[in-house]
């Protein structure tokens, strides 16, 4: 499944409808190593997704797995080696399904494919399931399905469901503030915590509220359930870890600490402890910082697993040691442009383990010896690896998976460059093909989202190599607040969205333009989320760029942090408006839409619950009522992110067409000039 570009079909098209490899896991026994694929559906307008088989040793091809269907994804392997997934696929047992009512009917179910034999559907819920751990020692199964309040099973869930249903009403009265996750409406609905023993009923385990959706973990003899909840009273900054006995649904242990959240549980392979990634959120005085730490559960005692490591890199979840009484565990975070695999010994020695690429997916081997990933960089998607355990900057062995992309449209370097304050700054900078001091190329500049993330992984939303399919050089800076610089790197930026990153932005900007094979009359400017804030705000206080492209960003940082689902985080940094008006005035672009003479193409989505479309309406009714130039895309059904196929398409094209318009000065056909 390799493609690559021909003379007939423009490269963001390959690119939309490329293969992307997502999930990796292993079995029990390490025999089998199980990857999701996402394609493209036969109407062109939604990923679906299918497992793949890929062998662990990396001798044989990769294969479709025997009686997967589309649709197929989220593997995991029970303690029996049996293959567990998500899927929407229909029940084959017609007397089931015809007792079912049509709430019941819909949605994603739980199912299990033996070696041998059809899959079979081993849960169900109505409205679907969303995630699931399984238990490493016992058939044990917890999953994430919703019930609505006064609901204790799915029964009662239905038949509130179908309640409503006659009634034809879907009015929800709120009690207190309605909150939403991250693409997705604002309840009535929470997520409950399910768990299923072999030849028993589904056990309710617990809300999850909101705090963190199909976060969960079950201990290696499935005795014990850990999941997330939110936090009661008026802690929006905090989160309970909840750990109940998985037979009663009991609460046996709860762990919380005042302005810390949660995530990622994982018990060790003894049971005794409970290892989670802990998270400080960023406020106007407090920098945003991260670690792992461990709960004992005979003492209830929390104990930092990296108080000494400053690389800050946003440790995902720890992946630990599958032997018994051995505290050794590994993790992935973000380093300088990197992503790379650490390992934590016992005695707290960190290690790094990989020389260079993004790492996800993380799983080890039985005998904790062999370590199995999904690598990319910015010039790589996806791919499936094998790696040693234990030794320091290495390089992966890549398996014969599926996922990879071949040739790419120019080349990779970095630039670097010292900030105003002394930091030293980098950013990766991708040069398209026949870049030269006689020939240079247009720039674009693609600050990232977060802001706290990094340019270090294979990204399919705005993706530099489209741009350089086109000719254009795309720098992708890493300025204050990134991750992976250590905790100075927060500091330079906390409390000044609009302050230190910009100044860096444009720092690494002359950087780039100081290369005699671009182009510094010829500059763009593109951004996402807080990348569009920068974009935005860019736009309020430079006309150096030619054109500016803004996605999801932030304009009116007043209304913004109101209507965001992450309200109460945004109000911590910036304060309240009416006695911190300093801040406002200090960050917010919107004060400055005078000032604004650059040509803008703004980029949003009707269902954006984090970056609400009252930003873009305000942006674009600004910059009309001032006669700036302005056009608007508009996706109706998309969330924060552009994700169906065919308006990645779209999207890719109007940009460009747009770009080369106001940067290289051509009349493009389809080009949406103001």
């Amino acid at each position: 499944m390799i493609r690559g570009l021909d003379d007939a079909t423009p490269f963001h098209d390959l690119f939309a409808t490329h293969p992307r490899l997502t999930d990796l896991v292993l079995a029990p026994d390490g025999t089998r190593l199980i990857a999701s694929v996402q394609t493209i559906n036969g109407q062109g307008n939604r990923h679906v997704s299918r497992l793949w088989e890929v062998d662990p040793a990396g001798e044989r091809e990769s294969r479709l797995v025997a009686r997967s269907a589309q649709g197929d994804f989220a593997p995991a392997f029970d303690a029996d080696g049996t293959l567990l997934f998500l899927s929407g696929r229909a029940n084959t047992d017609s007397a089931a399904e015809e007792s079912k009512s049509e709430s019941e009917s819909q949605g994603v179910g739980l199912w299990a494919l033996p070696d041998r034999g059809e899959a079979r559907q081993i849960a169900q819920h109505p409205g679907g399931i969303s995630a699931f751990a399984v238990a490493k020692d016992a058939r044990t199964v917890a999953y994430t399905a919703d019930l609505l309040p006064g609901a204790v099973n799915a029964e009662a869930y239905a038949a509130l469901l179908r309640e409503r249903e006659s009634a034809m009403v879907n009015a929800v009265l709120y009690e207190a503030t309605a909150t939403c996750a991250l693409g997705a409406g604002p309840g009535p609905d929470e997520p409950h915590t399910f768990v299923l023993h072999p030849d028993g009923a589904p056990v309710n385990a617990g809300s999850q509220g909101l705090a963190g959706p199909g976060d969960m973990a079950l201990s290696p003899d499935g005795s014990l359930v850990a999941h997330v909840r939110a936090a009661t009273g008026r802690a929006p900054d905090t989160n309970v870890v909840v750990v109940a006995d998985a037979t009663t649904g009991i609460q046996r242990h709860t762990f919380s600490r005042p302005g810390h959240q949660y995530y990622r549980s994982e018990f060790t392979a003894d049971g005794s402890a409970l290892v989670c990634q802990r998270q400080r959120e960023e406020t106007y005085d407090t920098e945003w910082r991260v670690t792992l730490v461990a709960f004992d559960l005979a003492s209830g005692e929390e104990t930092d697993l990296l108080p000494e490591f400053d690389n800050w890199p946003w440790p995902g979840r720890a992946v630990l040691s599958p032997i018994p009484g051995d505290a050794t565990l590994w993790f992935t975070g973000d380093e300088r442009g990197h992503r790379p695999i650490f390992r934590r010994d016992a005695d707290g020695t960190v290690t790094r383990l990989t020389a260079s690429g993004a790492y996800a997916a993380l799983c080890v081997s039985p005998d904790g010896t062999t370590l199995y990933a999904l690598r990319s960089t910015i010039e790589s998607p996806p791919q499936a690896v094998r790696l040693d355990a234990v030794t320091a900057d290495q390089h992966p062995a890549f398996l014969k998976g599926p996922g990879a992309l071949t040739p790419l449209p120019g080349t990779l370097t970095e630039v670097h460059v010292e900030a105003d304050d002394g930091f030293p700054l980098r950013a990766w900078l991708a040069l398209p093909e026949g870049a030269s001091a006689e020939r240079p190329a247009p720039l674009i500049v693609a600050p990232h989202g977060g802001p706290q993330m990094s340019w270090s992984a294979w990204t399919w939303l705005w993706n530099p190599w489209p741009f350089a399919a086109r000719g254009y050089a795309v720098l992708l800076p890493d300025p204050a607040l990134s991750t992976g610089y250590g905790q100075r790197m927060q500091e330079r930026g906390r409390g000044q969205y609009g302050g230190q990153p910009y100044r860096d932005l444009i720092a690494l900007t002359d950087a780039a333009l100081a290369r005699d094979d671009l182009d510094a009359t010829r500059t763009g400017l593109v951004g996402w989320s807080y990348g569009g804030y920068l974009a935005n705000r860019a736009a309020t206080l430079t006309d150096r760029f030619k054109a500016i492209v803004t996605h999801a960003g932030m304009w009116n940082l007043e209304a913004f942090q109101l209507d965001t689902d992450l309200h109460a985080y945004f109000r911590k940094i910036f304060g309240d408006p009416r006695t911190q008006r300093e801040r406002y005035e200090a960050n917010s672009p919107h004060f400055h839409a005078a000032k604004v003479t650059t040509p803008m193409l703004i980029v949003h989505a009707g269902k954006d619950h984090r970056v609400p479309m009252g930003q873009a309406l305000s942006l674009h009714s600004d910059l009309q009522r001032l006669g700036t130039p302005v056009s608007f895309l508009h996706f109706p059904d998309e969330g924060h992110g552009i994700g169906a196929p065919n308006h990645i398409r779209l999207m890719y094209e109007t940009v460009l067409n747009f770009l080369d318009h106001h940067v290289l000065g051509q009349v493009v056909s389809g080009d949406p000039r103001p």
